[in-house]
């Protein structure tokens, strides 16, 4: 009996083994269930970022599309891989045990199949002769794959971060530290794999070909499966209690004026919860006021409360939408910038997309250094279990996006400078006589700001969310990035479209990326980061947190 009783006193409340029994203290969850994810984070992050960060030269070297259509196809296809992440936030480790299957299986080995058989490429371009932009059946084969492979991130994305940071007991100040670093060493791990990317994968591509682009990211996401379920029997999942969309969903469709509701029974008010909704968002409260005409539609109090909190959360997911969008420009425009310049180191020559090395290797440096030195000193000076704050850095991270644009314009001034005096403006088969290590400087702006932001707001979801809403909740910092891939797209188009209408020529059109107006749109891009963050302040200075030692000391 004394047995029985200490087993029980040594389960974690709410959580489970693979085998769906309850999970123990000691035998699952901690650092070591959740190093299995980073693990598999490293080998995902390869595979998806090299395609990502090379896409664009692909798109137009081997598809003849032009550099504007390159870049804007590759936002959408990013884009829709991280809003996908929405999805696979309703499930955590059976999501992704399902879609990294998809994103292997079905689009990366139809991309691989595509680029190693000549016929399913279009026409290659013979001098004298305009290049023909891939179409038809060979555009349905390669937007087949690249969406195939957008829903398998999806489902990765959205499930794996929530999934490494359940492993943690948050009820003890070690176990939020540890939650903490992981946020840290999962932004490191995503990084660990863009270096492979950015360094081997793309090399691979550009001297031995596509096939083996798109081939070895296969192999890796193959690696990944039995590497994720090798920790099935350290993991504790928390226990299913329904779709987070559903429940959002259910609480707008009650309070809607126009949906079909009967009176409350007397008896049916005395059965709900006795616990009165908060005033906080009150036009919520009438999903709770009134019985639905069908019960299974009916809310409860403690629904509307978690909905509340996810809805006030809303404004810092929207505050970091524009630095994605200038992140998207790291894997559009950059690239081509980079492709016009000198873009040799003594004897080697680097190809254009590795320059993602950059933002990749500083993150790899300052990620431990903030985990081990940064936050430490930062506690003992505020006396807080944090240090610094989830908005603290989200905000830090907006700066520094601010800083990147103007000094991506500033570099794209010099570029073109260059170009005109070397009298190469219409000549795109000699390299510029500018080294690329230039526009790096953009991407190690962009790699800070991303750092600070992302694994900021990556933590801020998690723990302000309660614990039904958290894998939703936390595939939202993916939906951010989504955006702002969708956004850049849009700037793209609108920009030309206003731009066209009031000059001679649209700000990014012309016969090469000499003849666009780059800087222009970097400035732009500036001048927006700019408003998005007093936009940001205005909403952090107002924000209350709910999560335990997010400001101080509990």
């Amino acid at each position: 009996m004394e047995l029985e009783q200490n087993q029980v006193l040594t389960r974690w409340e709410g959580y489970v083994n693979w085998r769906n029994k309850p999970a123990l203290r000691g035998c699952h969850g901690g650092m070591l269930a959740a190093t299995f994810v980073l693990v598999v984070e490293i080998l995902e992050s390869m595979a998806f970022v090299a395609n990502a960060s090379n896409l664009v030269l692909y798109m137009s070297r081997f598809m003849h599309m032009s550099p504007s259509q390159s870049a804007n196809n590759v936002t959408n296809f990013i884009g829709t891989a991280f809003l996908l992440a929405l999805l696979g936030g309703n499930e955590k480790s059976k999501t992704c045990k399902l879609a990294i299957p998809t994103e292997k299986g079905e689009g990366l080995i139809l991309l691989t199949v595509q680029a190693r058989v000549p016929s399913l490429m279009p026409t290659a371009c013979e001098a004298g002769t305009p290049c023909h932009e891939v179409g038809g059946g060979k555009a349905a084969m390669l937007f087949a794959g690249l969406y195939l492979v957008a829903l398998g991130v999806g489902g990765i994305k959205g499930s794996l971060p929530s999934h490494g940071a359940e492993q943690f007991d948050e009820s003890t100040p070690s176990g939020r530290r540890q939650r903490s670093t992981f946020f840290n060493y999962f932004v490191f791990c995503l990084s660990c794999g863009g270096l492979l990317a950015c360094t081997f994968v793309v090399w691979v591509a550009d001297n031995k070909g596509w096939e083996w682009g798109f081939g070895i990211p296969t192999i890796s996401i193959f690696v990944s499966i039995p590497v994720f379920l090798a920790g099935s029997a350290t993991y504790r999942s928390k226990i299913p209690c329904g779709s987070p969309l559903s429940t959002i969903f259910k609480v707008l469709l009650l309070i809607n004026k126009g949906f079909v509701l009967v009176a409350a029974s007397v008896n049916g008010n005395e059965n709900k919860e006795k616990e009165a909704p908060t005033e906080t968002l009150k036009f919520l409260n009438r999903a709770v006021e009134k019985n639905p005409k069908y019960s299974s539609l009916e809310c409860t109090v403690e629904q509307v409360e978690d909905v509340k909190i996810v809805l006030k959360g809303l404004p810092m997911f929207a505050c970091t939408i524009m630095l994605n969008c200038c992140l998207a420009q790291l894997n559009t425009f950059s690239v081509e910038q980079a492709a016009t310049m000198n873009t040799t180191l003594g004897s080697l020559k680097v190809p254009p997309a590795s320059l993602s090395v950059f933002p990749v290797l500083f993150i790899m440096i300052l990620a431990p250094i903030y985990d081990l030195i940064i936050v430490p000193f930062a506690r003992k000076v505020t006396k807080t279990e944090m240090g610094i704050t989830h908005l603290q850095r989200i905000g830090f991270g907006l700066f520094l996006s601010i800083s990147s644009m103007a000094v991506a314009a500033v570099v794209e001034v010099k570029r073109k400078r260059v170009a005109i005096y070397s009298g190469l403006v219409d000549d795109t088969t000699k390299p510029l006589p500018i080294s690329f290590l230039w526009v790096a400087l953009q991407y190690l702006f962009l790699g800070s700001a991303d750092l600070f932001t992302f694994a900021g707001l990556l933590e801020f979801f998690f723990t302000e969310t309660p614990i039904r809403m958290r894998s939703l909740a936390t595939s939202l910092t993916f939906a951010s990035l989504a955006m702002g891939y969708y956004l850049s797209s849009a700037i793209v188009s609108i920009v030309n479209s206003v731009t066209g209408n009031t000059s001679h020529r649209p700000w990014l059109s012309g016969a090469n990326l000499n003849h666009y107006h780059l800087e222009r749109f970097y400035w732009l891009m500036c001048v927006l980061s700019v408003l998005n963050f007093l936009h940001f302040l205005f909403w952090a200075i107002r924000y209350k947190y709910k999560g335990i030692g997010s400001t101080a000391e509990k």
